[in-house]
């Protein structure tokens, strides 16, 4: 990433951080520390040589090409990416719902108080009515400092609805891993598919640390999932009730 992209994005991840909940503010930190810097600082220079490094016992022209597409159908890094992608849009659909509501509780605030203050011209000689309506202004007052919007009603419902949705995409990107890959990565890949003449011994460039990757990144992918599911999940709802 660029100065520009990480400017970008921690602005982003700013107005995401002011309308999040404690549970929100834990799976950003989960996501964006242990798992987007590790990808981007470390995890992509393991990578980096997966295809130049990924020789073949063969001479055939095409055969580690194809042996190569055949054991990495899709480049881990490029599939976490795309998982972290996935699994941030619920978060960006949250945040808009959030953004559209503090907009329009902020109109009826203001609308509250040019109402508020067309009473108090009117109650001068009512001087109990007069105090009512002053303590309500400063009320209104208070809560324009506040730049989040109560978790209720339909915001509520949005946000329990992306949690939702967050943990069946971390759980389906888990199983395609584990599909893809399995937990750990093999040293040795045998390829049989055309045009190699034979059984083909392909080796993985640094199967070790990338092995060590995998697994992190299951880890956290398995905790959050675990967090979300069983026990944050229901705790703004509880308040709410």
């Amino acid at each position: 990433l660029t100065m520009g992209d990480w400017n970008l994005l921690g602005s982003i991840l700013e107005e995401v951080h002011i309308h999040s909940t404690i549970v929100g503010k834990i799976w950003l930190t989960i996501l964006f520390i242990f798992r987007m810097l590790v990808l981007g600082v470390a995890a992509e220079d393991v990578w980096d040589d997966e295809q130049s490094e990924f020789i073949c016992n063969t001479e055939q022209p095409g055969c580690s090409n194809i042996c190569y597409d055949k054991a990495f159908p899709i480049s881990l890094i490029r599939y976490w990416v795309l998982q972290i992608i996935f699994v941030s849009s619920p978060s960006l659909v949250y945040m808009g719902h959030a953004l559209y509501r503090l907009r329009a509780l902020e109109k009826e605030r203001q609308k509250r108080r040019a109402h508020l203050r067309a009473q108090l011209e009117d109650l001068e000689p009512m001087p109990e009515e007069h105090r009512r309506v002053e303590r309500e202004l400063r009320k209104l007052e208070e809560q324009k400092k506040v730049h989040k919007a109560p978790l209720r009603g339909s915001l509520l419902r949005t946000y329990v609805l992306h949690i939702l949705t967050r943990s069946v995409v971390e759980v389906g990107f888990m199983i395609g891993q584990y599909l893809l890959y399995g937990f750990h990565m093999s040293p040795l890949y045998k390829c049989t598919r055309p045009p190699c003449p034979n059984t083909v011994d392909c080796f993985v460039s640094r199967p070790t640390e990338k092995t060590v990757f995998m697994v992190f990144m299951n880890k956290a992918r398995a905790t959050l999932t675990h967090c979300l599911s069983k026990t944050c999940l229901w705790v703004p709802v509880l308040l709410e009730l």
